[in-house]
């Protein structure tokens, strides 16, 4: 066998293995050299060899030809086609498309209409038997064939129109993303790490504060430190169009540092530079790299982002080094990293009591070390801290965060948007912030419409987190976002991107149960589904309450009370206190078990919670307990209160009139009109949040 042969079948092998999983976005290199049993170097020197392109553009190129197949073959949708190709993102598609073919897909398919309306143009066939009957109808039905032909060529040009504009407004957004790549220690001595890091943390840092720019975490690109990922593989799968490199050493009072801004798509330096500077032009440095980057690339910079930038953390060099010693001790994420943190960064506050960083970050650390504790024991050190850090600048986004942590660990949420919302306003990028902000809206501050649109930005900076369990975790809350909103679709596919990432993810299964509800709604189909669920793990209490909510949706108070009994006595030995909502329900299904004393005690729990309860929810929660006292009117005018509420949950919709109580409620004649109306709310805010997002260029 000749070694062209040989060559031929390789490529022909991986094109094949590529072709099995065209429709996984998540089939990369790695998972090819795993099936072709080769180590991931060797495929990317061989497929480098034998196409002169990277492997995955390899795969890429597979992936488009595929997709011209499709336009040629089927009536699929660009959007379609698209997904079936492995490509999430309709846009990214259409962009790749039009790199490799030289035009979009929407063209694509015009030519392959004109084609086939000039084939039949040049038939001998098509003039003939004009003058018969037979020969009328031939020649009318090709009229009517042509004319329907028109109308698809002309809604897929609109189509196109309306994909290449959003291809553009996509490519003006991603023409201005960059990652900050992991610098590299140029020094022999590994205790100058930490220094070298810091160095990337402020060019990070400084790059954060510009709106104009869209800058990766550093959670997303840590992975790459080590990598033999070329500059086009990292770009890709960051979606990002610059890459910065760097690398530094320090040397007695000199500081060394070489950094290059990359253009991804040639793998070309477009700016580069070596600074060997004294130490104390550190500040200078770094916000010249951040000024040099931005005019690169042709990033619009704002006086105050400006003097953002410019803003020296502070004067005393000591101070510093001991708090890049404390930044680096505290990425360890551990109980003893943070404790060492807090004393490197009171070190630093020694050299320098006005170091705002240095306050903000303790007061930081003190909140992570209290935050899974049942009695917080740090709540005034965070905030005497962050009330320090204000004091000393009041403009950093550090310093507010820091504050806003002091309001979420005293449980006083509302306190804390403010604060985070003026963070963000400081450093647009910041991932922490946008995290903490779709957290507090998803639970403690109920806005399914904030909740949709950080959790969104959250995947836009952390778009590639260290490993597959947190990229499984963030698709699920992403998910969750959607579905809470009526995004139903959307939900489906990231809950499957969850689920790929991780499929032994604790709660994606358990979600999924409820998006397939929202799609059939079902409930004795997504009743069955929860059971199945509840029965690989019986002692979770999360599904337990769930199933019983559903028998007691469908009226069966046997099977509720049979859950229902379970979940309360679990609750009752181990002292917890959870699901308060859910007490109507189970006091009246104690209730119909003739069970009463038990079920006035859960009514009076519940009340309680109804009287506590400032979530926009209280009214329908006030219209379910007039309706169990039997007193539909005040019911009424809770449920017409609750119309005016905006961001409510879908599932209000799904279950509301499944709810025993509302069906003793349908013979009021104000009943339609009140439904009606709570229904019209929710629709007219999923519109008005579907053209947010898409302003905002976040779906």
């Amino acid at each position: 066998m000749s070694n062209n042969s040989y060559q031929g079948k390789f490529i022909e092998e991986a094109e094949s293995l590529i072709l099995e999983h065209i429709s996984n976005e998540q089939f990369g290199v790695s998972e090819l050299a795993d099936l072709m049993n080769m180590s991931r170097s060797n495929l990317l020197r061989k497929i480098k060899k034998q196409t002169q392109g990277s492997a995955s553009q390899f795969i890429r190129e597979v992936r488009l030809q595929k997709g011209m197949t499709l336009l040629k073959e089927t009536e699929l949708t660009v959007s379609e086609i698209s997904y079936q190709v492995g490509f999430s993102n309709n846009s990214y598609f259409t962009k790749c498309f039009r790199d490799y073919y030289g035009y979009s897909p929407g063209e694509a398919r015009k030519k392959i209409y004109e084609q086939v309306e000039l084939r039949q143009e040049d038939s001998p066939n098509t003039a003939a038997n004009k003058v018969t009957k037979k020969g009328f109808l031939q020649q009318y039905s090709v009229q009517i064939l042509l004319a329907v032909i028109s109308v698809i060529v002309l809604a897929a040009f609109f189509l196109f129109r309306k994909e290449t504009l959003n291809t553009d407004k996509e490519d003006v957004y991603r023409s201005k993303s960059i990652a900050v790549l992991p610098f590299k220690n140029m020094s022999s001595d590994s205790n100058n790490l930490y220094f070298v890091n810091g160095l990337m943390e402020s060019t990070l840092n400084n790059l954060q504060k510009i709106e104009d720019l869209r800058v990766i975490s550093r959670t997303s690109v840590e992975k790459y430190r080590d990598t033999d990922k070329t500059i086009s593989e990292i770009a890709e799968e960051l979606n990002v169009n610059y890459l910065i490199e760097g690398s530094g050493q320090r040397a007695d009072n000199q500081v060394l540092l070489n950094i290059q801004l990359i253009d991804a798509s040639n793998d070309t330096p477009i700016w580069a530079e070596q600074y060997n500077h004294k130490t104390e032009d550190i500040f200078s440095i770094q916000n010249e790299v951040a000024l040099k980057i931005t005019e690169a690339i042709k990033a619009t910079v704002t006086p105050s982002e400006l003097q953002q930038i410019d803003k020296k953390p502070t004067e005393n060099l000591l101070a510093y080094d001991y708090y890049l010693k404390g930044l680096e001790t505290y990425q360890a994420g551990t109980k003893a990293g943070l404790e060492a943190a807090i004393v490197l960064f009171e070190k630093a506050i020694e050299q320098d009591p006005e170091f705002a960083l240095a306050y903000s970050e303790i007061a930081i650390s003190y909140y992570y070390l209290d935050l899974n504790q049942a009695e917080k024991r740090y709540t005034d050190v965070i905030n005497n801290n962050a009330d320090k850090a204000l004091l000393y600048d009041s403009k950093s986004a550090k310093s507010l965060i820091s504050k806003a942590l002091y309001y979420i660990n005293s449980k006083e949420f509302r306190l804390a948007i403010p604060h985070l919302e003026k963070a963000l306003e400081y450093n647009p990028n910041s991932s922490s912030v946008v995290q903490i902000l779709a957290d507090l809206y998803s639970r403690a501050i109920p806005d399914t419409g904030k909740y949709l649109q950080y959790a969104l930005k959250g995947l836009q900076i952390d778009i590639e987190a260290n490993d597959s369990i947190n990229k499984s975790y963030m698709y699920l809350a992403l998910s969750n976002a959607f579905i809470q909103n009526g995004f139903t679709g959307e939900a489906q596919k990231y809950i499957k991107l969850s689920l790929d990432n991780n499929p032994e993810n604790y709660y994606a299964p358990f979600l999924n149960v409820f998006i397939q509800y929202a799609q059939h709604q079902n409930i004795e189909k997504a009743t069955d589904a929860l059971v199945r669920e509840w029965e690989k793990d019986t002692t979770r209490l999360d599904i337990m309450q769930e199933v019983a909510k559903f028998y007691y949706f469908q009226e069966k108070y046997d099977s509720a009370f049979y859950y229902y009994d379970k979940f309360e006595k679990i609750k009752a030995r181990n002292g917890l206190n959870m699901y308060p909502q859910e007490n109507l329900k189970i006091g009246m299904v104690f209730d119909k078990m003739g069970i009463t004393d038990k079920a006035e005690d859960h009514y009076k729990a519940y009340a309680e919670y109804c009287k506590n309860d400032q979530s926009i929810y209280q009214p329908v929660s006030l219209a379910m307990k007039y309706l169990n006292e039997k007193k539909p009117n005040l019911a009424i005018e809770q449920l017409k209160l609750f119309a005016t509420k905006n961001n409510y949950q879908y599932w209000v919709l799904l279950f509301l009139e499944e709810d025993p109580l509302m069906k003793t409620l349908k013979n009021h004649p104000e009943y339609d009109e009140v439904v009606q109306k709570i229904k019209d709310r929710f629709w007219e805010n999923h519109k008005q949040l579907e053209k947010s997002l898409k302003d905002k260029n976040l779906l």
